[in-house]
């Protein structure tokens, strides 16, 4: 790898684990060598949250408002490092509002520190207002996580919608390169069709690797850890560290990925 990559992770259907793909992504991909920045763009701190840090004297919030000069970044693991968010940026949408030029904010405070790492990674929050739509200015790439719910598609086309308008009018190089199917079970047929339906849609945007329903990945969050530190030889470890090699084959050239069914 040469040069940084810059990925929102989104999806304004909450529940879909978005925040969990984040989590368990970025701590793959350092656990495999690859120096990574977690950003927390969600009022709701989840992912903050899920990376055991409870309090910040300095979060995006205070970045995006101008009050710092620097994005503040927190050192979690070897190779992870979390910019934190906190329940102030609940307000941000608002205050941002007249700012010039608001849509490029977090891309201006990001661009001068993210070649000082080889992934990128923006939880987005739950929703399709100014802090997504900075996150996909400030992207090259997003990548959209789908429960395999029947509501859980109906809302699609909203994303793609406000994706293909940021594209023509902010960010003409951001594309959605990946959808990865979430809580599956193959067991169930209504699971087996979301999956049809999906693929049908996105074809080869779609990571073969399916992450399922598995109760570590609930648990970790409460324990401030990822699924590897937390239960490693879980369903959910298994399904994350497919789901990091096969990022990387698809990211990396001289990654390959062999697929093993994970049903």
């Amino acid at each position: 790898m040469t040069m940084s990559v810059t990925i929102a992770i989104s999806n304004h259907k909450g529940g879909v684990g978005k925040t969990t793909t984040v989590v368990n992504l970025a701590a793959g991909l350092a656990k495999l060598g690859r120096k990574v920045l977690a950003v927390d763009l969600d009022p709701q701190a989840n992912l903050t949250f899920s990376f055991g840090v409870s309090k910040v004297e300095e979060s995006i919030y205070d970045a995006l408002k101008g009050k710092i000069e620097t994005l503040p970044v927190l050192n979690i693991q070897e190779n992870l490092y979390l910019v934190p968010s906190s329940l102030d940026l609940a307000g941000a949408e608002m205050e941002l509002n007249a700012e010039a030029g608001r849509e490029y904010i977090l891309k201006e405070i990001l661009d001068p520190i993210k070649d000082s790492y080889d992934y990128v990674l923006i939880d987005c929050p739950p929703s399709l207002g100014l802090l997504t739509i900075n996150a996909f200015t400030a992207a090259d790439e997003v990548i959209i996580p789908i429960q395999s719910h029947f509501l859980a598609i109906k809302g699609l086309t909203k994303i793609l919608e406000v994706i293909n308008k940021v594209r023509r009018r902010l960010n003409p190089n951001v594309q959605i390169t990946g959808v990865i199917i979430t809580l599956y079970d193959r067991r169930k047929i209504l699971h087996r069709d979301i999956e049809d339906t999906i693929k049908t849609y996105f074809q080869d945007k779609v990571y073969h690797t399916k992450i399922r329903e598995n109760i570590s990945l609930a648990e970790a969050p409460a324990k401030g850890a990822d699924i590897f530190s937390y239960s490693s030889g879980s369903k959910g470890a298994k399904d994350y560290y497919n789901l990091t090699l096969e990022f990387l084959a698809r990211h990396e050239k001289d990654i390959e990925f062999d697929f093993e069914h994970n049903d």
